[in-house]
Order: C-alpha cells, then structure tokens, then sequence
C-alpha cells in the first residue's frame, strides 16, 4: 500500500511514480492550470478535474473542462492552460514514467504561435 495526499499550499506536485513505488505511471496535481505551451514527445498526459473548471488549448482548439471530466493529451499534442477557477483542482497520469534528464528532454516547449495564440 502506498498513501499520498495532494499539498493543499503547493501549486503542483508529484505524488507516486517510479521514484517512490514500483509503477510504470506518474500520477501528479495541481491547484492551478499553469500556462506553460509545450508537448511531450513520448509521454501521453490524463488530466482529469476533482473541483473547479478550467480552460486550456490543445494545438488549435480551446477546450472547458470541469468537474469529472477527463482528458487524454497525445505525444505531439502541444498544449498549455489558459484560466482556471478559484477553486480548481485536477489529478495528472504520465505514461509511460520518465525521471529526471529523460523528462526534462521528453518536454518540449513551443511559442503560443503554434497553439494560434
């Protein structure tokens, strides 16, 4: 068994993933949509919303995404978060799990121009 709670003070973090317990996910949270455009090259990302609701856009659509929802962001797909509720709160999946460098290499950024913003 292996507990983690989400930091209610932290913006985002990671809870489990293959530094801390035999996984091959990472699953992490955030209390903020952050607006960072980038994709990853390997890495798919689920998001999927606890509270609140939240605007982000992926490649050339902006999509609303509220409580329950989920969403599944390919390889590729570049993306960034653009506006978030007071209250907003959503859980994370990578799959497959990188640490470290191979992470840091797995993510790329891209100007807003590529997202038509």
């Amino acid at each position: 068994m292996h507990i983690e709670r989400a930091a209610s003070d932290v913006a985002k973090g990671w809870c489990v993933g293959p530094w801390n317990a035999s996984l091959a996910i990472s699953v992490g949270f955030a209390n903020e949509g952050i607006d960072d455009p980038h994709f990853h090259q390997r890495m798919t990302e689920i998001y999927m919303v606890a509270r609140g609701a939240v605007e982000l856009r992926i490649d050339d659509q902006t999509i609303r995404l509220s409580q329950n929802d989920v969403v599944v962001i390919e390889p590729g797909e570049a993306h960034t978060f653009l506006a978030a509720t007071p209250d907003y709160f959503h859980f994370v999946v990578h799959t497959p799990a990188l640490q470290g460098k191979e992470a840091k290499e797995d993510k790329v950024r891209v100007k807003r121009a590529r997202l038509g913003l």
